[in-house]
């Protein structure tokens, strides 16, 4: 039998890219999207019966709990969360003396850190059944108070300091359930997180996936909990 996981933020970037590579290793995929970018579609051409779509706003407790339910008419458990969607809307912020705009920082902490918690929260049901028990998220080295050195992307730091302080409570919760954790910082990515594709970062999607695949699946990972990026090293808290 296949194991099964769920993605959030499938649509495009580093989430299609974990996509496709779990794909190629047997799994059987739960997708979610909030746009309709045509690349989820083409692989389900290729892989029918092991890849399914979710539409899931992270951001919102009824699109996220709807999402919950539809999850449990189509699998009997989950093995594997990826709680991947993120967006970054402080990139041109550079200092507070510019004119920074607090909905746009709100709206980050909503998406990266409680969308994170929203998840976690709505498919305990069907992770409590999975065999692997595993809970992935996608962090930034830019949520590290330690070796900050930025003087602005308030929203953006702030709210991937307020996942990483999430997973932390979380794996002091469910660890003793049998959960074990992954906190990541797959690097700098050629993705669309702030509206075009960023053609200057250092990897493609597809290529940070595989780093990151190779990460959260890893079982002989020290589960003390710390923030790593695909070279193993760790970032202070």
């Amino acid at each position: 039998m296949n194991r099964i996981a769920l993605i959030t933020g499938a649509d495009r970037g580093l989430g299609l890219g974990l996509v496709k590579n779990l794909l190629e290793r047997d799994w059987k995929v739960l997708a979610g999207r909030n746009l309709d970018w045509p690349e989820l579609d083409e692989l389900k051409v290729q892989h029918p019966d092991t890849l399914d779509f979710l539409k899931l706003d992270v951001s919102s407790d009824q699109s996220v709990q709807e999402a919950a339910l539809t999850a449990m008419t189509r699998v009997p458990c989950l093995d594997l969360l990826i709680c991947n969607a993120g967006i970054n809307r402080s990139a041109h912020i550079n200092s507070i003396r510019e004119d920074v705009n607090f909905d746009d920082m709100l709206c980050e902490v909503n998406v990266n850190a409680l969308g994170a918690l929203r998840m976690t929260k709505a498919f305990l049901p069907l992770l409590d059944k999975g065999s692997l028990k595993r809970l992935c998220y996608v962090s930034s080295e830019a949520g590290s108070i330690g070796s900050s050195s930025r003087t602005g992307w308030f929203g953006y730091c702030m709210s991937k300091a307020a996942v990483n302080m999430a997973v932390k409570n979380l794996s002091n919760d469910l660890g003793k359930d049998g959960y074990s954790f992954r906190l990541y910082h797959p690097g700098w990515l050629r993705t669309y997180m702030r509206g075009v594709k960023n053609t200057e970062a250092q990897f493609e999607p597809e290529e940070a996936a595989n780093f990151a695949i190779g990460y959260f699946l890893n079982d002989s990972v020290n589960e003390d909990l710390q923030l790593r990026d695909w070279e193993g090293k760790s970032y202070p808290w």
